[in-house]
């Protein structure tokens, strides 16, 4: 599966510097991180969220500093590197044939199945509208893509060896199990589709930008066209 990133060895992240090889101990070790971060601790902010009402920007907070701690303190990664890394013309024209033909689809769905949910949140709540289209960005997008892309690929990725396609799936499984914070099905599904998609373009780019541009777009869209309902549903604190 090496032809998903365009060279074979782990899948890895822009600012790997090395791969070194796992011994068995070590392997054990980022399995049981990988648990801890990636399914104890959604379940640790599904109850931060929906039981005491933190709001859902603040409890990814703690797995945030986690990441950035955690890439700070490997010798092996670089996060200079990981933020110049830029993406090519090709993968930005990807990025917008992507969202205009399923984005397009999906806005003419809501449009025609629930007309009243079309830009509901901004007409009725503009201020607050405007407050996510800003914040959303800055705290969520930015720090899920730290954890899950950059992270991830770094971190575990050298876990699958040369099977790309194993990580990719399961970077796309975690990243949907992390919206049960939002206690939506929906959202769940949704975020399982967008998180293969965000996976795929990191491992073709190995480009923070490309998929925080790319997530950033989507969630935008999402709010604008009334499914950030799904998203956002039974959080009282927003």
């Amino acid at each position: 599966m090496s032809d998903v990133a365009g060279d074979a060895g782990p899948l890895t992240a822009g600012g790997t510097l090395a791969s070194p090889p796992l011994k068995t101990w070590r392997r054990i070790e980022l399995w049981c991180e990988l648990v801890l971060l990636y399914i104890a601790a959604p379940l640790a902010m599904f109850w931060a969220v929906q039981w005491q009402r933190v709001p859902v920007f603040i409890a990814l907070l703690p797995a945030f500093f986690i990441a950035f701690i955690l890439l700070l303190g490997d010798r092996n990664f670089r996060l200079t590197r990981e933020l110049l890394t830029g993406f090519s013309w090709r993968a930005l024209a990807g990025i917008v044939l992507v969202f205009t033909v399923v984005g397009g689809a999906t806005t003419l769905w809501v449009t025609h199945n629930h007309p009243s949910w079309f830009l509901e949140f901004p007409k009725n709540r503009p201020e607050t509208y405007q407050r996510i289209m800003l914040l959303y960005p800055l705290f969520s997008v930015l720090s899920q893509e730290l954890v899950y892309r950059t992270l991830y690929f770094h971190r575990y990725g050298r876990l699958f060896g040369e099977h790309h396609w194993i990580a990719i799936s399961l970077n796309g499984l975690l990243f949907g199990f992390a919206h049960i914070v939002v206690a939506s099905e929906v959202a769940v599904i949704g975020t399982v589709l967008g998180g293969f998609l965000f996976a795929i373009r990191y491992a073709w780019t190995r480009s923070f930008w490309a998929v925080f541009i790319e997530h950033t777009i989507w969630g935008w869209l999402i709010f604008t066209i009334g499914l950030g309902r799904f998203f956002f549903s039974g959080v009282s604190n927003l």
